[in-house]
Formats: C-alpha cells, structure tokens, sequence
C-alpha cells in the first residue's frame, strides 16, 4: 500500500490554523509571510517569533500532525530555536542556493544549506528543502545535503510540464531526487 503525505504551507493566520486543525494533513509547514506576498521569499528567525511560533506548533502536534518551520539556510540560531520549541523539521529556504547553481557557483550557497541540515540533525530534526528547486540543481542537493526528508518542487515540477509532458516531468525530477550520495 502506497501512503500519500499531504502538506499544507502557510503563514501563521488563524483560518489557516482552522482549516490545517480541521484537515489534518500529515505535515504543517509554517513560513512567515507578509501581506501581500505571493510565495515566502525569506524563512522564519525562529528566536525572534518563539513565542508565536510555540503555541501554534503545540496545537497542531496535539492532532498528531508534523510540524515544519521555514527557516533561512545557514541561520544555526532558528535551527536551535526550532527544535527547542517542539517542530519536527525545518524546511530550508533554498532559493539563493538555487539563484547561485544558476550562475554557476552553487558552492557557498549549498555549504550553508550543509551546515544547517547538519546541525538540524544534531538537534534530533528532520530536514526538507525548498524554494527553486529544479530537475537540474536538485541532484547536486541530494547528494550533498545530510538528513535531507523531502523536496517541495511543485512550482518548477509544472513548468516543467509545460514544457515535456508530465510524464516525462515525473522521470526528470524521480531521477533528480533518487540521485546517489
């Protein structure tokens, strides 16, 4: 039997705490968002919101839901402050890992997506990644990257699409995410 996880993203709003508690996805992933935004461009700074952030991942472990903070690649303090306030993973920000694989110098980037995921695992979290992940710089990430759980593609996935096909959208990102470390 084949599971399916659901996630569902979103900001800190009750309705949207209403709808995650009425659902009951498998996994809640918290990204700070300004009005306006369209998509997060920046991760939480955990420290700061800890006494937002707590309650609210409190709740929803109560409904037996995982719970991950988006969080800035390289920000060791909301890696700490994450595990501290109870979430089960964090979800690294990765589009200036991506911005910089796209000019060709992914490496200081990437080092900092490294040392976050390491620290994260120490911590006893779980690590996803996200923002700008393409069939094209996800192999380089999957390799590299330790305690690495999940890859939010969607966007890029569909574009894709466009392009070739969904099916062959699927083979190019199954390959990219089953890339051997």
């Amino acid at each position: 039997m084949t599971t399916v996880e659901t996630n569902f993203e979103g900001d800190v709003r009750e309705e949207f705490l209403d709808l995650v508690l009425e659902c009951k996805p498998t996994q809640c992933t918290l990204v700070p968002v300004q009005p306006g935004e369209v998509t997060s461009n920046h991760g939480w700074a955990v420290n700061q919101w800890a006494f937002l952030l707590a309650p609210v991942v409190a709740r929803i472990k109560e409904e037996g839901i995982r719970v991950s903070l988006f969080v800035e690649a390289g920000d060791t303090g909301s890696v700490r402050a994450a595990a501290s306030i109870g979430a089960d993973r964090i979800e690294i920000y990765t589009e200036p890992y991506a911005a910089a694989f796209q000019r060709g110098e992914p490496g200081a980037e990437l080092d900092k997506v490294i040392r976050s995921a390491e620290l994260a695992g120490e911590c006893g979290l779980q690590v996803n990644a996200g923002h700008d992940l393409t069939h094209l710089n996800l192999p380089l990430m999957v390799q590299r990257v330790p305690n690495l759980a999940e890859v939010s593609i969607g966007h890029h996935l569909i574009s894709h699409a466009l392009l070739v096909g969904m099916e062959r959208a699927m083979a190019d990102y199954l390959a990219a995410a089953h890339t051997q470390r």
